[in-house]
């Protein structure tokens, strides 16, 4: 393991065990490839979104500092805040949902809600909702099948891959 990986791990289980310090000296280390998350997960959103990279990862390290979190490394670590990062880019679009419909859930169609798109946030957090539920059953179908997570995880990418082309307006149901 390179050192800097090892570093990173050591900082997390230090922060794990309460010294305040170590956060500090750990952000350094990841800074980088939380700039690569944040970039890669703008990347699908609308063009003008008031979001920027840097904005993202600030947020997303307010929320990691504040987690109750068993850290068990530096891969751990990187997936939570990649999910977190997801959790605030779904809650702005919550907020410009609620801003645009003058508030509240506004009802949508089934055909409505099968174009999901970043101009279209009801559709995109109802996606995104059901999304959430299916990733959460990795841990669980990994070890019912007695597979690794990271198996799961890529069936997982590929599923959503699948789910994202038959949901585009120019895709026919069953093309494969």
């Amino acid at each position: 393991m390179a050192p800097e990986r090892t570093e990173v791990s050591r900082l997390l289980l230090a922060w794990r065990e309460g010294d305040e310090t170590a956060l500090a000296r750990l952000i350094p280390l990841v800074y980088e490839e939380l700039h690569v998350l944040a970039r890669r997960h703008l990347r699908d959103e609308r063009p003008d979104h008031t979001l920027q990279t840097t904005a993202l990862i600030h947020e997303a390290y307010l929320r990691l500092c504040g987690a109750d979190v068993a850290w068990e490394g530096r891969v751990h670590f990187l997936a939570v805040a990649a999910q977190t990062m997801r959790r605030i880019l779904v809650d702005h679009a919550r907020g410009r949902a609620r801003a645009k419909r003058g508030g509240g859930d506004a009802p949508i169609t089934l055909d409505d809600a099968l174009v999901a798109s970043p101009d279209r946030p009801d559709a995109l957090l109802a996606l995104d909702e059901a999304l959430q539920r299916l990733s959460t059953l990795d841990d669980e179908t990994a070890a019912a099948l007695d597979i690794s997570a990271a198996t799961v995880d890529r069936e997982l990418r590929m599923a959503k891959a699948w789910l994202y082309r038959e949901l585009q307006p120019e895709a026919g149901a069953g093309d494969v």
